[in-house]
């Protein structure tokens, strides 16, 4: 009874502190954006000559990559400027048609809060402006870098947000371009603001309802990456976001799968993450998340710590990294392992226990 009830305080306190980047306020319960992209009964009605358009629902990235080869240029631009919302977040389509795609529906939703999105340069892989909105946006050449990362972030993150300013690299955006730069430029990295994440701190943070909805989208969007022609990707995941990543490490196409900050993984251990990657952890001496209680009871908390030597991943140094948010900071060693990484190689990391 008295290891029940240390358990269940345990628990209350994950629910309590686990999971945010942006602050300390409660958050309310979020409905999670799945399914097919907005347009897509207007594009199922559509077709080709001869044969139906690919279902977005449906298809996969392998048959929409496959099937936009057999249209000729004029073709693909004729589908995008008549079904952007599709097109955009259509996995597997090419990569500069979904940039051109998303352009035309950011212009086209007339939305003050993203018009910023489509100014000239900037690269939006995927946009959905359902409920709190999502997004995608490349930094570098996606089908011509040697090496491609995708940044994963945590609670409080949105299509509104994912830039944001403030704290720059508890951010997406911030923690990709701070990844490329570090690397030399010599990688393609993509902050993917491609789930609805947890606001402030409740429950949603400490469950995994929200990761288990994203995992099925981040390991369709990897998979989207490779059948356009992109290198398999790094995945680094931040806070709630190495939860999406534990949940879909066995589905994702990836090289590597890099945690920090994390809460959990939905697993006990490297092994149970059912996946061939590479899996790396970093925690920093200061990070508020060591406070969370590392356990998993009745759907609540994430379970093992990853940066933990029962885990079984190969550690990343991080002991000039400072607080929940500062993993890709520059100047620290965490980045500069982050960026071996990125590139392949592993220099600055180390390993503790099992390492695959």
């Amino acid at each position: 009874m008295r290891r029940y009830k240390r358990t269940v305080v345990a628990v209350a306190l994950a629910t309590t502190v686990a999971g945010g980047t942006a602050g300390w306020a409660s958050g309310g319960a979020q409905r999670a954006v799945t399914g097919a992209p907005p347009g897509s009964a207007a594009w199922r009605a559509e077709g080709v000559p001869g044969r139906p358009l690919p279902d977005p629902a449906t298809a996969d990235p392998r048959e929409i990559a496959a099937f936009f080869r057999t249209l000729t240029p004029g073709r693909q631009r004729e589908l995008a400027h008549r079904h952007p919302s599709v097109v955009g977040n259509l996995d597997g389509a090419p990569v500069a048609l979904r940039y051109e795609a998303n352009a035309l529906a950011i212009r086209a939703g007339h939305d003050p809060r993203y018009l910023r999105l489509a100014a000239p340069g900037r690269q939006i892989l995927a946009f959905d402006p359902r409920g709190r909105g999502q997004v995608a946006e490349v930094y570098g050449d996606l089908t011509a870098a040697p090496r491609v990362s995708v940044v994963v972030p945590g609670s409080d993150i949105d299509a509104g947000s994912f830039d944001r300013a403030k704290d720059p690299y508890g951010t997406p955006a911030g923690m990709a371009v701070s990844l490329r730069t570090a690397t030399g430029d010599r990688t393609a990295v993509v902050a993917w603001t491609g789930y609805t994440t947890p606001v402030g701190i409740g429950l949603d943070a400490a469950t995994g309802d929200l990761a288990e909805a994203g995992a099925g989208r981040l390991a369709r969007f990897t998979q989207g990456l490779v059948a356009a022609g992109a290198a398999e990707p790094a995945l680094f995941c931040h806070s709630y976001g190495s939860v999406v990543c534990g949940l879909a490490a066995s589905e994702v196409n990836a090289t590597d799968i890099v945690v920090c900050g994390s809460p959990g993984m939905r697993a006990d251990r490297v092994a149970d993450l059912r996946t061939d990657a590479r899996v790396w952890a970093a925690k920093d001496p200061s990070d508020w998340i060591s406070k969370v209680p590392n356990v998993e009871f009745a759907g609540l908390g994430h379970g093992p710590d990853p940066a933990g030597a029962a885990f079984g991943a190969r550690r990343v140094p991080a002991a000039t990294a400072h607080g929940h948010t500062g993993y890709f900071a520059p100047g620290t060693d965490s980045l500069r392992a982050f960026a071996a990484i990125a590139l392949g190689e592993s220099a600055g990391a180390g390993t503790t226990g099992e390492s695959r």
